[in-house]
């Protein structure tokens, strides 16, 4: 008989130097607009999966999509020239 033995301990062991990092969290902080975006876009397709879309449900998705899309042009612009070296330094 083979005994099914866990790796529990093996895998927690370094669970301290797992955790992120507050670079890490503050990255996702600021990426937390455009995930909860995407989240509605998916949440407007995830509803019309079963019927076909009224002019109601289309609005809705092109409206999330004008968010994730805004979303996305305003991170892009929040993190410009974030973390780059200073040129002649």
């Amino acid at each position: 008989m083979n005994h099914i033995v866990t790796v529990q301990d093996a895998v927690t062991a370094f669970a301290d130097f797992m955790e992120p990092t507050d670079a890490e969290l503050d990255a996702i902080e600021q990426e937390m607009p455009l995930i909860l975006a995407a989240v509605d876009l998916l949440d407007a397709q995830i509803i019309t999966l079963d019927r076909t879309p009224t002019e109601l449900d289309t609005r809705r998705i092109r409206r999330a999509r004008r968010r994730v899309l805004a979303e996305g042009r305003d991170l892009a612009n929040r993190t410009v020239g974030v973390g780059l070296p200073e040129v002649g330094a």
